[in-house]
């Protein structure tokens, strides 16, 4: 599954993460455990990626965030090609 914030938001619990464990930066939460590449950290970040479930679950166990906590939605993990056909078959 995928993590759908509002928008502005994924952006925000990234902050919210970042302030709650004392890391300095976003490439510091690797030195925390979280051992995603920085350039994909960074693309969460930036928002131009929707967060795998199970980072979001990770983030959320290190920072001791309840994930009840933020207004998101779940979408299934072929959500980009299911939305791609839908387009396609329209025209």
């Amino acid at each position: 599954m995928r993590i759908k914030f509002e928008k502005g938001k994924q952006k925000e619990f990234f902050k919210k993460i970042i302030n709650k464990t004392n890391s300095p930066s976003l490439r510091s939460l690797n030195q925390r455990g979280i051992e995603i590449p920085y350039p994909t950290l960074k693309s969460y970040y930036q928002e131009h990626r929707l967060l795998p479930e199970n980072l979001f679950n990770d983030l959320c166990t290190l920072s001791k965030f309840n994930p009840v906590e933020f207004k998101i939605k779940f979408l299934p993990e072929n959500w980009g090609k299911i939305k791609g056909g839908k387009i396609k078959n329209l025209h």
